[in-house]
């Protein structure tokens, strides 16, 4: 398997040389200063009983000054790159235009967005009501046209989608076919990007990410020849650690780690020119707070507090998409974090933001999976209006 140097990057570096040490990490990833990192230890180890490694890290973020003030420094996410991902708003392109006065498929939710204030929406896939004007599928080059005029009436940019990308490898004819239909649309609506909602593989085994390298790559040529970076987005999962080391399973498979993460290795054997990411910065930190140990080749157990800012920051413009999700800390839940509007939770995205850089040429979209509601239609469209403000009001800190 190739392994494709970054232009991003430094020349020769290696993650594992560049990443800090774990606590330095976590206090990174955080934002916390060194005193208050210091003084916080003892309390964190207090609780390391009761808790995960990580049980009691993620509350430092609590309280924090989240850059909401206007006016207290440079504005860390410009105007023209607030966007929203579709899906946080999924029940109102959904709703039946016939049933309802509350905004109801694209063109309609186009205008609310507009008025709310955002430049970008990412699509989640191109149905609607069957009611709304185009009906209930735009998932063609007509379909394309008739959303792309609307775009334009309400000044909205697309920027990606979480759309179609091949099951079969090697690709059948079809395959290739329907995927070559949605670079289509994709160029019709204007984006620069287009991806999935998924990860690259569910596998911990790196031959079966390396598969995956191989189909990306491959992948990512075709969208390449028609004008568009192919992206892929994340859970969990994906920074967990890859199993790349012996001794084998009785099926041949390795039980140990190295210690670099799955998506850490896809990004090493993935064409920098071909392959994207799109991090969603909610599922990072739940990968923080539970990926955190492996066992190495000897059998020992291995600290490794995940920075995902860090990791951004080492492979630079890999990453030109966030999905910009918010969370409460909750260590009760398996995942260390509920997800909340952006702006209203524990994740400190002004020191995020701060790190990772380059303002005018990452994209983060506000996401919510739980903004729908089934007895209040209008909460998905009233919380994107809230995350629009508190994205608009993150200030760089000064000093």
């Amino acid at each position: 398997m190739t392994s494709y140097s970054d232009p991003s990057r430094p020349a020769g570096a290696d993650p594992a040389a560049l990443a800090d040490t774990p606590d330095e990490a976590l206090r990174r990833s955080l934002g916390v200063a060194r005193r208050r990192f210091l003084s916080t230890c003892t309390a964190v180890a207090a609780g390391a009983v009761a808790a995960p490694v990580l049980g009691a890290a993620p509350a430092l973020a609590h309280g924090r000054d989240h850059g909401h003030g206007h006016g207290r420094g440079q504005v860390l996410v410009p105007p023209h790159k607030r966007g929203i991902i579709l899906y946080t708003v999924r029940d109102a392109t959904a709703r039946d235009p016939l049933a309802s006065d509350l905004p109801s498929g694209f063109r309609e939710v186009f205008k609310q967005l507009a008025r709310h204030g955002y430049r970008q929406v990412e699509f989640a896939g191109y149905n609607q009501h069957a009611n709304a004007p185009g009906g209930a599928s735009l998932e063609s080059v007509q379909g394309a046209r008739l959303l792309r005029s609307w775009l334009d009436e309400y000044g909205l940019r697309a920027q990606g989608n979480h759309g179609f990308i091949p099951s079969s490898w090697p690709l059948t004819a079809e395959d290739k076919d329907t995927f070559k239909k949605h670079l289509e649309i994709a160029n019709i609506l204007g984006m620069d990007h287009m991806g999935t909602g998924g990860d690259p593989t569910g596998s911990s085994y790196r031959a079966d990410w390396d598969v995956a390298a191989d189909k990306w790559n491959a992948l990512g040529e075709i969208a390449r020849r028609e004008g568009v970076k192919l992206y892929t987005h994340n859970h969990d999962s994906a920074y967990g650690f890859l199993l790349d080391r012996g001794p084998l399973d009785d099926q041949g498979r390795p039980t140990r780690s190295s210690g670099i993460r799955k998506l850490e290795y896809f990004l090493r054997v993935t064409d920098p020119r071909l392959v994207w990411l799109e991090m969603d910065i909610f599922w990072a930190h739940v990968a923080q707070y539970k990926f955190h140990t492996y066992t190495a080749p000897d059998g020992s157990t291995r600290r490794n507090v995940f920075d995902p800012a860090g990791l951004v920051t080492r492979y630079n413009k890999r990453y030109p998409l966030f999905h910009a999700k918010d969370g409460v800390v909750d260590t009760t839940n398996g995942m260390g974090w509920d997800m909340v509007p952006f702006g209203t939770g524990d994740i400190d995205y002004t020191t995020f933001f701060s790190r990772v850089g380059l303002s005018n040429y990452r994209n983060p979209m506000v996401e919510d999976d739980n903004s729908p509601s089934a007895t209040d239609p209008a909460q998905s469209l009233r919380e994107a209006k809230i995350s629009y403000d508190n994205m608009a009001a993150l200030r760089r800190r000064r000093g």
